[in-house]
């Protein structure tokens, strides 16, 4: 069997511009009309085309970037019912986690969530990156803490799709403290020790934050 070397360095770059091409997207440098070409990135960033191509295509396999016809990369803009169907998926899978953790009812389980909610809410300059990245720290870590490898899995293949990102920044328009708020409610159901309304709990606080989102675009 032959098998071609794996090029570490390259593939470490690559992420790297994967990395600064997000949160150039969250934080709007990045919009939606804007076409990214990898020659033009590539000499912005000092760096080769090859990893600047990697990561372009890697954020398209991920449903954030789109081939534009006239050349590059452009924003992938969902539809209403393609946002719908993100939450829907969203809620499934967040709502299964935090059943588990209710079963559990695990003190130090619920000890650690509550702590990372008390210091992600607490926001000292309030901006778009800021509290998209204490809303998926929050989120996250309801998955996490099951310790279901595929949960988690599916919860960042979600948030990696483009509405975590160029949405999320639509809510600028709004009071962006709306888009926490009620975590501290969701751990207060997980220990119930009920799964059931542990579930219902992150299916509403999250069909909440769809509303959110909707009535942002709107404007």
């Amino acid at each position: 069997m032959a098998l071609k070397t794996i090029k570490l360095e390259r593939q470490r770059l690559a992420d790297i511009v994967y990395d600064q091409l997000l949160a150039a997207i969250r934080s709007g440098d990045i919009s939606g009309d804007e076409q990214l070409v990898q020659e033009k990135l590539a000499e912005q960033l000092q760096i080769s085309r090859t990893p600047v191509r990697e990561a372009l295509l890697r954020l398209e396999q991920e449903g954030i970037l789109v081939s534009s016809p006239r050349g590059g990369f452009s924003l992938y803009m969902m539809t209403r019912e393609e946002v719908r169907e993100l939450y829907q998926a969203r809620a499934a899978i967040e709502g299964q986690s935090v059943r588990i953790l209710a079963s559990r009812n695990d003190a130090a389980t619920n000890r650690r969530l509550r702590e990372v909610i008390e210091r992600e809410e607490n926001i000292s300059s309030p901006s778009v990156d800021a509290y998209f990245h204490a809303n998926r720290k929050i989120h996250r870590t309801m998955v996490e803490l099951t310790g279901n490898r595929y949960l988690l899995e599916m919860f960042d293949n979600i948030w990696n799709r483009a509405t975590s990102y160029n949405l999320f920044s639509a809510i600028e328009k709004l009071d962006l403290a709306k888009s926490l708020g009620d975590h501290l409610r969701l751990a207060d159901a997980i220990e119930t020790g009920n799964p059931t309304l542990a579930m219902e709990a992150i299916v509403d606080h999250i069909a909440h934050g769809f509303d959110l989102q909707i009535e942002a675009l709107e404007r």
